[in-house]
């Protein structure tokens, strides 16, 4: 008769199949992390275009567009702070009551974005609508910015909120978010308001190459505890790899292949992630030196959520699947949001 060893026994013998778990964890959330900036970044940075729209029918077709999706991308900020929460408690800890003011100005700008559609219908009057058109814009802009801000800050371990890694970062997701809406909105729109949404597509993309070149330059000259892990060939590697990326949505754009762009943003959105999480590692809170398996919680814990996550995650993609799909599609010139 085999001898099966109770299950909190088993949890706490090691970790799963010898897998490297808190290496793993930590890969899981930045990927989170990145999918939140895909997913999400496309509805900021059609946020953000909706100010350059001048006629109610357009403005109308632009909300139509983050309308089924927006409430659901901001899903995966909220799966990125629980998995933060539960592999590295104290990280979350330590990195949210840090940035405290900044969290808050991430919440309030999420906030403004996602009321801004709703007020902006509720009265016909020209100062009210001019003032929820303003706020959509501020909100979408003012979240990626306040992500980027917040990532700048991680990365170099920034006692304050303001630091020059943490707003050059916060320009860098905010251009990225721009090239994200319109690629997007390649595959949304009709003529010929995707003519003229489209047209910003080299201007969005050169903003956000000169930001990175920008923001790379400055760490490699200013940070020296990051300057040698980001010319190692790992780092460069990342750094070719998203130039490779821009060059592939450029060419795939111009050739109208709109569904090859979008997911080569999806790439460049992957790859930039990386890249910060790359720079961190093995470290995961610089600004007090806590490493990536000093932080993580206890073997049984980690593999119960592991166990978990194996779970539910095929779920939760399985209805970002379906909702993609029963959305999918150019926006009908009726639709309204």
């Amino acid at each position: 008769m085999i001898d099966v060893p109770p299950l909190s026994e088993a949890l706490s013998a090691g970790p799963l199949f010898g897998l490297p778990l808190p290496d793993i964890w930590f890969g899981f959330v930045f990927v989170l992390l990145a999918t939140f900036l895909f997913l999400d970044g496309f509805d900021f940075g059609i946020g953000a275009l909706f100010a350059t729209a001048t006629s109610e029918e357009e403005r109308e077709l632009l909300f139509a567009a983050v309308g089924p999706f927006w409430d659901g991308n901001e899903v995966w900020l909220v799966v990125f702070g629980g998995a933060l929460f539960a592999a590295f408690p104290g990280v979350y800890a330590d990195l949210f009551s840090r940035y405290y003011f900044l969290m808050f100005a991430l919440l309030f700008a999420l906030a403004l974005r996602g009321m801004a559609p709703e007020f902006y219908a509720q009265v016909d009057d020209t100062h009210w609508k001019r003032a929820w058109r303003a706020a959509f814009v501020v909100g979408s802009v003012g979240a990626p910015f306040c992500l980027g801000v917040f990532a700048g800050d991680w990365l170099v371990g920034a006692p304050g909120i303001l630091s020059i890694p943490g707003l050059a970062i916060g320009l860098v997701i905010v251009s990225l978010t721009v090239v994200d809406g319109v690629a997007f909105l390649g595959l949304k729109l009709e003529e010929p308001l995707r003519s003229e949404m489209v047209r910003y597509r080299p201007l969005a993309l050169g903003a956000y190459l000169v930001s990175v070149a920008v923001t790379l330059g400055w760490i490699a000259g200013f940070v020296p505890t990051l300057r040698s892990t980001l010319l190692s060939p790992v780092g460069i590697g990342l750094v070719v790899l998203s130039l490779v990326l821009a060059g592939l949505f450029a060419a795939l754009s111009h050739y109208e292949r709109d569904l090859a762009a979008f997911v080569a943003v999806g790439g460049l959105d992957l790859a930039l992630v990386a890249l910060v999480a790359y720079l961190l590692y093995p470290t995961i809170d610089p600004a007090v030196g806590t490493t990536v398996r000093d932080a993580v919680v206890p073997i049984t814990s980690l593999n119960l959520m592991t166990i978990m996550a194996a779970v539910l995650l095929p779920f939760v993609l399985g209805y970002f699947v379906f909702l993609y799909s029963v959305f999918s599609g150019p926006i009908e010139p009726e639709s309204a949001y």
